[in-house]
């Protein structure tokens, strides 16, 4: 039997996994000292650049030695010029468990055309990573955000490894806490955890990657937007806020209004149990019933972010259609828009928990899941 709606909604519906929603306080009048129509590189934008640079330092914990530069294309421009600029040095170990990983394993092995050992896992799975040898180079994103899948707290990275860790980052940076001294080359974008305007990647160097820079020249070309280096020697002047191409200074004004947002809620710290917090209802939900789950096998590996989430009750006919249709109930309503599974997972939903998600608006929604649930349901043996 189908209930009535809820008499409760989420105050904002957006729960997108990227672009993601907008921090709580976002108006556009905080935009307003963006220097449009200004170079980026008068004394004004570089300033905002440095800013953004070093304030991301700052709240993520980023160790002084390491290099922070804004790149082109988003969190995929700063994975391929790490691939690109880093791989072929070594033997190569691509992980891969969910649909982004896959892309970097294609572009690793049918573009730059290297013999790379390939170690996958399904959706909702890790690969063994006690198991992987650190000894290669290896590729891997920290948190699955097709797959609602995260590297646990619990493992550690060696410290003693010869090969170079390339960690795309962009739904765990800002909402889990990173090893800096373990990862060589780290990616995300903006749209991500704070909410910020698309096509901005952040690519973090370690020493190690600098140093790999400096002394290996890859095999192929290297188009103009991915170099990052001349005469042997790293471009300093791009992880100063010397950007390859024209960077949009709104975007990065919005950038600097969530990074003082970031700050007001306590920094990483506040981040991250904002995420928890919220991620923690979705869990609480699940485990209160017996029709749906997180896609996640095992609690240890739960994103605290892109929380993806399958349903399992029996009388379900057609997975993919009933998840869909439950999703399309819920954006006809206004109370949750852009939930569905990412094309290439499983079919199911895919709730942001991201910090700039209210807590309040996904107790609201749950209730509207129960009652998109019971009336697909309810659909479905009508039209049986």
């Amino acid at each position: 039997m189908v209930t009535n709606t809820p008499a409760s909604r989420p105050v904002n519906p957006r729960f997108s996994s990227g672009p993601c929603a907008k921090p709580p306080v976002f108006t556009l009048e905080s935009l307003s000292d963006a220097p449009l129509g200004r170079s980026h590189r008068a004394a004004v934008g570089k300033a905002k650049l440095s800013a953004a640079i070093e304030r991301t330092r700052d709240i993520l914990g980023i160790p002084a030695d390491y290099l922070i530069g804004i790149v082109p294309a988003s969190d995929t421009g700063a994975v391929e010029m790490a691939m690109w600029n880093l791989l072929g040095a070594r033997p190569v170990e691509m992980l891969a468990w969910e649909s982004f990983g896959a892309g970097w394993v294609t572009d690793v092995v049918k573009q730059l055309k290297l013999d790379a050992k390939v170690t996958t896992a399904e959706y909702g799975e890790i690969v063994d990573l006690a198991a992987v040898d650190w000894d290669r180079d290896v590729v891997f994103t920290w948190n699955g955000t097709t797959s609602g899948v995260r590297v646990p707290d619990t493992f550690e990275i060696p410290a003693d490894r010869e090969g170079l860790t390339i960690c795309d980052a962009t739904s765990a940076a800002f909402a889990q806490r990173l090893p800096w001294d373990r990862l060589d080359a780290v990616t995300y974008s903006w749209q991500k955890v704070l909410g910020g305007e698309a096509a901005h990647g952040m690519l973090i160097l370690s020493p190690r990657a600098v140093e790999r820079l400096e002394s290996y020249t890859p095999a192929w070309p290297l188009p103009k937007i991915f170099r990052m280096t001349k005469g042997g020697k790293i471009i300093e002047g791009i992880f100063k806020g010397e950007t390859i191409n024209t960077p949009s200074m709104l975007c990065v004004e919005d950038y600097l209004v969530a990074l003082d947002w970031a700050e007001s809620v306590g920094g990483l710290d506040g981040l991250i149990a904002r995420a928890d917090a919220n991620a923690k209802v979705l869990w609480d939900f699940c485990a209160a019933r017996d029709w749906i789950a997180n896609l996640a096998t095992e609690d240890a590996i739960r994103s605290n972010t892109s929380v993806c989430l399958k349903f399992t009750d029996p009388r379900i006919v057609d997975g993919a259609a009933f998840a869909k249709a439950v999703a399309k109930r819920l954006e006809a309503e206004g109370v949750a828009l852009d939930i569905g599974a990412y094309r290439d997972a499983p079919a199911g939903l895919r709730i942001w928990c991201g910090a700039t998600v209210e807590t309040s608006d996904l107790e609201a929604l749950c209730p509207w899941i129960d009652w998109a649930f019971e009336a697909e349901i309810a659909a479905q043996s009508q039209a049986a």
